[in-house]
């Protein structure tokens, strides 16, 4: 959202009187856009060939100088104004606030505080405006004005208020007298959960901090600090917590090398703003910047803000309805409701490349779905090539229509992005059943009996068509076994011999073995040779056609002898499986190319299509383009790091 809008959202919350003395954050971002942006001293993509660089630099100094002038002077108008009113209306307080307090009501000194608040969030809301409208003036004109003009402004009664200040701590000591539960008190400020808002970011002094001076007791406030000295950080913003009153509900750290950001959210004890003044004191000790966002009880999230706008148009629906605030249980949560938790993993081993990252993005943006972690999942001393994140999904997205966007953009740059649901199960799958034709090996079987009997070209024609759903998988099956008819049984110990097992195929089977899955082929093709990989892979079981051999031995008769294991059947044996090893299909993963995969890829908790057919990609829940099977674990949230120490990467 952006700030300008923002700030009318908070505004219209305001009395009328309040909000028509706020600063006009958007004329002065009109002024910037139309004057000082062109007259910018940052000259780097400006075109200078045909212009000495000392003139160009005078004249767009003398031009700027004009510009900053009249945006300044215009600031200062906006400032005087929302000082003026705030003088006004604290002396309004300060005047009243004795006879209220003298006269011991409990109601009328709650209504006190909620208009000392109300005055405090007009400062508050101000101030924001004032920080962010200089921000955006020095990052565009390529000057640094902020930090002068914010110690000028911390010295003025808007800042400062030390008689308001003053005044409510007299407010909460009668309360606390009248033995009202401070809690209770506090209740009616906000009969909602807050969210968090940003207060200030930027290296601060203590002595001009503003402290978040609508604070009360028992309210949550997060703290961070972030700076170059790692766990001094961690130290400093911990000693100031120990030396206040106050719970620590939560905490997280982030650390890009030397520099780290430690945030914590804590509950005050009481309005004793000194903490964060220490905390000042230590980000300026340790060359750090200091952030806290505090609860605004009239803030919305943007779900409840688009809602509440429907409603405007609809003034009896907008009196009944009142729209809940929601804040997070963790602090690594986007503060949004009615979101469910995905883990997106993307992954080329080429490398992922910066455009495929833009429209990754965009996309995300385009569904407002919010990125709360990002994991790098290859080597640190190799570029970027698998990542894993955590995405905050709006509930009723159509995921169907997501993913076939995802298909487009996977299509689009070779890079796979596996969506699946971030929760209890992803990483407790106990089973992985495989396909093996083309998945744990590299040829189909009965090609290869078909190369020694003489009719590969036929089988190969019936195999394609089957593979791609053209026709019945038991149909082609009959055909294709029929052409066998005679060929030596002697044929199936040959074609072991130059059976290739996929890339990563047997290192993926020892790790999922170490980590105590249970593994399983369950094949169309032939059982001799299912027989020869669940050997050579050390898997749980195997499944597949049983070929007719004559009565002498000796030769194939050109049929098959029991149930035919298609697709259906695939699916379910996965799940007799299932059953026999006492798990939840959601506990069961089923790895396959063809479209005769799909029933089982369908069935599984995760179905991963692996180098597979565009049909079966489209309709399967994750998709693997890469050369070696080893990136299955990779969609389990493993790491390259992970899997040496589970015995090798081969």
């Amino acid at each position: 959202m952006k700030f300008g809008n923002y700030l009318e959202e908070r505004k219209s919350h305001l009395p009328e009187e309040y909000a028509i003395n706020c600063i006009d954050y958007n004329d002065l971002k009109t002024i910037l856009k139309e004057q000082v942006y062109s007259n910018s001293i940052k000259l780097e993509n400006t075109q200078v060939e045909q212009q000495p660089f000392a003139q160009l630099v005078s004249e767009r100094l003398g031009q700027l100088q004009k510009c900053e002038v009249a945006f300044i002077e215009k600031l200062d108008q906006q400032v005087e104004k929302s000082t003026k009113f705030f003088e006004k209306e604290s002396q309004k307080l300060v005047q009243e606030g004795p006879k209220i307090i003298n006269d011991n009501s409990a109601e009328a000194t709650t209504t006190l505080l909620k208009r000392i608040i109300t005055l405090e969030r007009f400062v508050f809301l101000n101030y924001t405006g004032i920080t962010k409208i200089l921000k955006k003036n020095d990052r565009h004109s390529g000057l640094s004005l902020s930090q002068p003009y914010l110690e000028r402004v911390a010295q003025l009664p808007l800042v400062k208020a030390e008689d308001l200040t003053a005044l409510k701590k007299r407010v909460m000591n009668k309360l606390n007298e009248q033995h009202l539960d401070g809690n209770a008190a506090v209740a009616n400020l906000s009969s909602t959960s807050p969210i968090m808002v940003r207060s200030r970011s930027h290296h601060l002094n203590p002595s001009t901090v503003l402290p978040p001076t609508f604070i009360v007791p028992n309210q949550k406030v997060l703290v961070s600090l972030s700076g170059p000295h790692g766990t001094d950080i961690v130290g400093a913003v911990l000693d100031c917590l120990a030396r206040h009153p106050c719970n620590v509900d939560d905490f997280m750290l982030s650390r890009l090398y030397h520099n780290v950001t430690f945030g914590v959210l804590i509950t005050l004890h009481s309005d004793n703003v000194a903490i964060f003044r220490d905390l000042a004191e230590a980000a300026q000790k340790w060359d750090a910047s200091l952030t806290y966002d505090i609860p605004d009880s009239q803030a919305t999230e943007p779900l409840i803000r688009e809602q509440k706008e429907n409603l405007k148009k609809d003034k009896k629906k907008e009196n009944r309805v009142s729209a809940p605030i929601y804040i997070p249980s963790s602090l690594e949560e986007a503060p949004y409701s009615e979101r469910i938790k995905y883990a997106a993993t993307i992954l080329n081993q080429d490398g992922l490349d910066s455009t495929f990252l833009s429209e990754w993005t965009r996309l995300l943006l385009k569904h407002r779905i919010s990125v709360e972690k990002m994991i790098r999942l290859n080597k640190d001393n190799d570029k970027l090539s698998c990542a894993d994140l955590r995405l905050s999904v709006p509930r009723g997205m159509d995921m169907s229509l997501l993913r076939t966007e995802l298909i487009g953009l996977s299509a689009s740059y070779g890079t796979d992005v596996a969506l699946q649901r971030d929760d209890v199960f992803r990483k407790n799958k106990r089973l992985v059943v495989f396909d093996m034709d083309s998945t744990l090996i590299y040829q189909e079987v009965i090609d290869e009996i078909a190369r020694y009997a003489g009719v590969v070209d036929q089988v190969s024609a019936i195999t394609e068509a089957a593979m791609n759903g053209e026709i019945d998988f038991k149909e082609s099956l009959r055909r294709r076994v029929n052409l066998l008819n005679g060929t030596s049984v002697g044929v199936l110990e040959n074609v072991k011999q130059i059976l290739t097992f996929t890339e990563g195929a047997r290192f993926l089977c020892r790790a999922l073995k170490k980590l105590g899955f249970k593994l399983a082929v369950i094949s169309g093709g032939f059982m001799p040779l299912a027989l020869y990989v669940k050997a050579e892979l050390g898997l749980d079981y195997a499944f597949a056609n049983q070929l007719e051999v004559s009565s002498d031995g000796l030769t194939l008769t050109g049929e098959t002898i029991g149930p035919i294991v298609d697709g259906v059947r695939k699916a379910e044996l996965l799940e007799v499986i299932a059953q026999a090893e006492g798990l939840t299909l959601k506990q069961v993963i089923a790895v396959g190319d063809g479209a005769n995969d799909l029933w089982m890829l369908n069935k599984a908790g995760l179905g991963i299509a692996f180098n597979a057919k565009p049909r079966v990609q489209e309709q399967a829940g994750a998709r693997i383009n890469q050369k070696s099977l080893k990136y299955v674990l990779t969609l389990l949230g493993y790491s390259e790091q992970d899997m040496e120490e589970l015995g090798g990467n081969n």
